[in-house]
């Protein structure tokens, strides 16, 4: 836990035991992580930063015409919510398996909101998680930050290097964010080409949030955007230019045909199979997710991305030969 995090857990545990409004001075002196020998205007400055950050994530925190502060547990806190012992069980168990997650970029919040509903978890937990299995370190990193930047409709500028090896620096008003398939990804307008894309966070480079104006938002999030409609199949992403894939599930395995295509595209029964045609961006994505899904399940069209899946399947005969 950085110091930073730490020093915010201990504000918001001091406030909600205590029973009334104490001054910035005590606050000062017995919380730790309140650097020893801080001049006044620098702990002020801090404090006032912490309380934004606390109230940002839900804590009601009041000032009083004396100058002192409380914590309005009524408004913080569960209210209402009885948990079992098996599902309190449950619930830290499954909170400390996503904060050892290096790329779970959340932990901090899950710290608060765990803290609101049970308090501090007790004991080593014998599991682990891995929301992404690419890069988790840096994408975890990464997602903290656009996260941050998206709540507070702060503009984001990277590097961003593209399927094809290009690398470009972005500007993006980060609208929203996803996991899918071991990969964040974020969903934002490129303001230099004025228009929304989607974004790998494991291919970005040194995300930037925008510093001038810091407390005033620099877009707005259109009233009709939804992140689901922007969440797609591996061979969807990519900057190649859009095409029509057809895909047929053969008589053995046409029955999984509507879990592994999600609703996505048109799918219509031709004799004792299903024909799937679907939008598609990258053919070499299109080919390794069919091999990957098979045996029963063929490309029809395009052509080219038929070669491919043949040509990958034949060198791996001859190499296991």
């Amino acid at each position: 836990m950085s110091r930073a995090v730490e020093r915010l857990v201990n504000l918001a545990f001091f406030l909600a035991a205590t029973s009334g409004p104490v001054g910035a001075e005590r606050i000062r002196t017995e919380i730790v992580g309140y650097p020893e020998g801080q001049d006044g205007a620098a702990f002020l400055r801090m404090f006032e930063r912490d309380k934004d950050d606390l109230r940002a994530m839900g804590l009601v925190i009041e000032s009083t015409a004396e100058g002192e502060y409380r914590l309005d547990t009524d408004r913080t806190f569960v209210t209402g919510l009885e948990l079992t012992v098996e599902e309190e069980a449950v619930l830290k168990a499954t909170a400390t398996v996503l904060l050892k997650d290096p790329s779970f970029p959340f932990a901090s919040d899950l710290r608060y909101a765990l803290a609101k509903v049970s308090g501090e978890s007790e004991g080593e937990i014998p599991a682990t998680a891995l929301l992404a299995d690419e890069n988790p370190e840096a994408q975890g990193s990464v997602v903290s930050t656009l996260a941050s930047a998206s709540a507070a409709c702060k503009r984001v500028t990277f590097d961003y290097t593209n399927a094809a090896g290009r690398t470009a620096s972005h500007t993006v008003e980060p609208y929203g964010l996803f996991l899918h398939a071991g990969r964040w990804y974020l969903v934002g307008r490129d303001t230099d080409r004025d228009e929304t894309r989607v974004y790998a966070a494991a291919r970005m480079e040194g995300p930037a949030t925008n510093k001038a104006r810091p407390r005033t938002p620099d877009f707005e999030r259109p009233d009709d955007f939804d992140v689901a409609e922007y969440i797609g199949l591996p061979f969807q992403y990519g900057p190649g230019t859009p095409f029509e894939a057809v895909v047929r599930f053969g008589p053995s395995v046409a029955w999984r045909a509507p879990a592994l295509t999600g609703g996505a595209g048109t799918v219509h029964a031709e004799k004792d199979s299903l024909v799937w045609r679907i939008t598609a961006r990258d053919e070499r994505r299109l080919a390794g997710w069919v091999t990957a899904n098979g045996p029963g399940i063929s490309i029809e069209s395009p052509a080219s991305a038929a070669d491919l899946m043949r040509t990958g399947l034949h060198a791996v005969v001859a190499r296991h030969a």
